[in-house]
């Protein structure tokens, strides 16, 4: 803090409080003046720090014009009386404006078990040695998608390993999209007549969310931004349109490679300015290495103002594409069917031209070897199992494709095992003893292993049945 301006005079005894330190005694005229040892409370020189740090008290300096005063303070609960409202007061007196005109009040991080942070618990955390090992980005983001508003956060490393895997992942997307490009790559998006389905839907995903986030931030909801950006990144472009991608990438048409690339591409720049504000450093790394990229990400127009289109229709056809391959793939794991194994399929639907358009989506995600499209299926169900989603019914013939007996010892080794679990929580939770004495935390998780327990017994027993 700063030291206290006060001198006392060694041989009368005045005291003098002055902006510059006394030569002389004004009562005695002695020189032997000393200012005093001790320091101001430190949250006075915090509560100058917003025009302090500006060129202050020189009201002509170039940086006090330019960022005081500024928009939002973001804080936690527990300064504001120490801080906040002291920052609030002194900029009010030594300027005539308050420093900010916002404050987000956050919550504190707390550890794993819930306990504040403290030297006598010895349960701080070393945000460097955090930065070491899992980077910044990762620390960064776990705290923005952690925190709400006024409410506490726990903190785990399980939690920041989460964080830096999701970094990873778009490190890797990123590089296979690099990887693919043409030296005379030009970026920008193709003529819409050259767009398929999956980019007018990727294109509408990216809008949605570019608008979204926006109004999260502008609502101050950090965390939810923060975790719709990623969601979208995740499971959006990299577990569906990228894998969807490497059928044009890999193909012999050009004309469709060259718009898959350019998709990839422009996507992933917006994707990167999107998430800039909350991973700052790998955002930055991977938006240089595009072509086309500007000095830097920082100074880049935020997404959404380019009046991004939505295809309201692709889009849905293209999701019950998406939920039917999902249900597919669920079957076919259940049944243990290898993904080398591919078979005919006959499709039920009121919707024929999603599932007609999607042709190649259910060669390579479905394994389908040929699609038979139809409003009404009457022919024969012998052998075959039925997928069933809200826009479509299934009917695959998978009988072909497994050992029926050693499939069905399997099912009932799993169902034996899974009924001795049920037996072991349900016995648990009859027992008056265990619910009355044991802790809450332990009872619920006991019940929600039972919940698990059922559902998988009662999935079990589905694929037998399936099975005949």
């Amino acid at each position: 803090g700063h030291q206290i301006p006060a001198w006392y005079c060694d041989d009368c005894g005045e005291t003098v409080v002055a902006k510059e330190a006394p030569c002389t005694c004004p009562k005695c005229g002695s020189s032997n003046m000393t200012q005093d040892p001790d320091t101001l409370d430190t949250w006075f020189s915090s509560a100058l720090w917003p025009f302090s740090t500006l060129g202050w008290p020189n009201e002509n300096a170039e940086d006090y014009n330019y960022f005081y005063p500024t928009n939002t303070l973001v804080t936690g609960y527990d300064i504001i009386g120490f801080w906040v409202s002291r920052m609030i007061f002194s900029g009010l007196a030594y300027t005539g404006k308050a420093p900010f005109d916002t404050v987000l009040i956050h919550g504190i991080v707390r550890d794993s078990q819930g306990r504040k942070m403290s030297k006598s618990l010895g349960n701080g955390i070393d945000p460097l040695e955090v930065i070491e090992q899992y980077g910044a980005d990762a620390l960064r983001m776990m705290l923005i998608i952690g925190s709400t508003a006024g409410n506490d956060m726990r903190y785990s490393d399980e939690k920041v390993l989460a964080c830096r895997n999701f970094a990873n992942k778009l490190w890797n997307a990123s590089r296979f999209v690099q990887m693919n490009l043409p030296e005379d790559f030009e970026p920008g998006l193709p003529e819409e007549n050259l767009l398929d389905m999956s980019d007018k839907w990727i294109l509408s995903e990216l809008a949605k969310v570019a608008a979204e986030a926006t109004a999260n931030l502008d609502k101050y909801e950090l965390g939810l931004a923060a975790e719709k950006v990623e969601n979208f990144i995740w499971e959006v472009y990299c577990d569906w349109y990228i894998e969807i991608c490497k059928t044009r990438l890999n193909g012999e048409d050009a004309a469709a490679a060259d718009a898959a690339r350019k998709v990839l591409v422009y996507v992933l720049d917006k994707a990167l300015k999107l998430l800039h504000p909350f991973m700052p450093f790998i955002t930055e790394e991977i938006y240089q290495a595009l072509p086309g990229s500007a000095e830097t990400i920082m100074n880049e127009k935020w997404p959404g103002d380019e009046n991004m289109k939505v295809w309201a229709e692709d889009c849905a056809d293209f999701e019950k594409l998406m939920d039917y391959i999902k249900a597919v793939r669920a079957m076919r794991a259940e049944m243990n069917v290898h993904p080398a194994k591919k078979t005919s399929m006959v499709i039920e639907t009121a919707s024929p031209a999603a599932f007609e358009k999607g042709g190649a989506y259910l060669a390579r995600f479905a394994f389908a070897t040929d699609v038979t499209v139809t409003a009404k299926y009457e022919g024969s169900t012998d052998g075959m199992v039925n997928v069933a989603t809200p826009d479509a019914k299934g009917f695959i013939p998978m009988m072909e494709l497994i050992d029926r007996d050693k499939e069905l010892a399997r099912l009932n080794k799993e169902l034996t095992k899974a009924e001795k679990e049920l037996g072991m929580f349900t016995n648990q939770l009859n027992n008056p003893k265990f619910v009355e004495k044991a802790p809450a935390k332990l009872v619920e998780e006991t019940r929600a292993k039972l919940a698990a327990a059922q559902d998988k017994a009662a999935k079990i027993k589905e694929s037998i049945a399936a099975l005949g």
